[in-house]
């Protein structure tokens, strides 16, 4: 199996809105994630090969997931991360933050910024574990199926 990551363009829109709608408990619509692709914003998306039948050499791609982040004056931030939930917990997620560090060191930035819910304790561990530390909390940002949940911002210097 190979992992190849490809920029998400205009026509992807369409096979990233389920993994979109299936990590999320309040997503984007489709006009949110189409807005967020071009200009300041950029985003890959993660899959994976699979040799399906050999006899004949075809092969299948499944979408991971992917990211969205944007660049402004040296600063990023990452928008959105998405792993499919039936493919969560096997490190593609590290994978995917890990590409997105390094396309906004392409882009010139010097600080990388995320804004992550307080429940999410797996993903803010991720972020820990990949440089990024708590700078400060915003109260109630998040929708939730209970009212609204705070958001903990992050940060790490690239």
């Amino acid at each position: 199996m190979t992992l190849s990551f490809f920029p998400v363009t205009p026509d992807d829109v369409d096979r990233l809105m389920p993994i979109e709608n299936a990590c999320h408990s309040h997503p984007w619509n489709r006009q949110v994630f189409s807005s967020c692709i071009g200009g300041r914003y950029f985003g890959h998306y993660l899959i994976q090969e699979k040799s399906l039948i050999r006899e004949n050499s075809k092969q299948t791609a499944e979408i991971l997931g992917f990211y969205i982040g944007d660049y402004i004056a040296g600063e990023s931030t990452l928008m959105d991360i998405c792993i499919h939930p039936d493919q969560q917990g096997q490190g593609f997620g590290k994978q995917l933050l890990q590409h997105y560090i390094e396309q906004a060191k392409n882009l010139g930035a010097e600080k990388a910024l995320l804004e992550v819910r307080a429940r999410n304790i797996s993903a803010q561990m991720m972020y820990i574990n990949n440089g990024f530390n708590e700078i400060g909390r915003r109260t109630g940002y998040y929708p939730s199926t209970i009212g609204y949940e705070d958001a903990i911002v992050m940060a790490r210097s690239l």
